[in-house]
């Protein structure tokens, strides 16, 4: 699978992803000691939901499009509000059609002490990340491959953070690397976070790295899944996932308020479905 990000900037696996993600930046903020975030594979840091590649699938109409149209229940905008804030501030600044990537939700969200470091190799890319993080001290894009950066990066000098590890899928044995890259990172930093997000295309390649990991012997782990039921007729992609190895506390029940909310209004189908599965929770 390609996933060139700039015809999928805005769909539901990047609505799940950064929702997810800002959850965990939000409980990394609650303790005052500062963390670092390293982005393996950053992308541009910012979208424009008008642009060529964008308009030739419109895959954000079937996601972030959807919740703009109305407010969800209560207890899941009280927990959406960390990305709908930072989505506001990028549209803010940059228009109507602005979509922040996982760059510019890390910068939005940091503090001042905290870092981050975003990776991409793809050399137009990395122009456009560097425009999008801008003159920030606190934020590094560098032009390397991503697994490398995972390499060079753990365990950071704050010992607190978490990574996010989302590759392009454009290998066929991408999560055989995945599985092999995230294992010897935890072997030398156990106690991050790791925040995995996949496609769900083949669903014994996300078995298969489950397996491993848990193979591994590496423990804490909250598998998130959602399925919107897209017809097969319509091609694409119709389920993702995000494996956190060391989840922080109480993330488990906030994911059960928000994937039954979001599998509903992200559905294309009659029948999406959620998956929220802790895999050893006092591994």
């Amino acid at each position: 699978m390609n996933y060139r990000h700039g015809f999928h900037a805005g769909n539901f696996a990047d609505v799940l992803k950064h929702v997810v993600l800002m959850r965990i930046l939000t409980h990394l903020n609650a303790k005052d000691t500062p963390y670092r975030v390293i982005d393996t594979h950053a992308g541009a840091g910012r979208y424009d939901l008008g642009s060529e590649e964008a308009l030739r699938t419109h895959e954000w109409k079937d996601g972030v499009a959807r919740l703009d149209q109305a407010p969800l229940a209560p207890p899941v905008e009280a927990l959406l509000k960390p990305w709908r804030d930072a989505v506001a501030g990028a549209r803010a600044l940059y228009g109507p059609s602005a979509y922040p990537g996982s760059p510019w939700l890390c910068r939005q969200a940091m503090r001042r002490d905290d870092r981050l470091i975003a990776a991409e190799l793809h050399p137009q890319t990395h122009k456009k990340l560097v425009a999008a993080i801008g003159r920030d001290e606190r934020c590094k894009a560098l032009a390397i491959d991503g697994w490398n950066a995972l390499r060079g990066n753990v365990p950071p000098k704050e010992r607190r953070g978490v990574v996010l590890i989302d590759p392009p899928f454009e290998e066929k044995d991408e999560f055989a690397t995945l599985a092999a890259e995230l294992i010897a990172a935890h072997r030398k930093w156990a106690t991050g976070i790791y925040a995995v997000w996949y496609p769900i295309k083949d669903r014994r390649a996300v078995e298969g790295l489950v397996d491993s990991v848990l193979a591994a012997g590496i423990g804490r782990l909250l598998r998130l899944e959602i399925d919107v039921d897209r017809p097969e007729a319509a091609g694409g992609l119709s389920a993702t996932g995000m494996l956190i190895v060391n989840p922080p506390w109480m993330l488990g029940d906030e994911a059960r308020i928000i994937l039954p909310a979001l599998s509903e209004r992200l559905a294309q189908g009659p029948q999406p479905r959620y998956l929220c599965e802790p895999i050893r929770p006092d591994g």
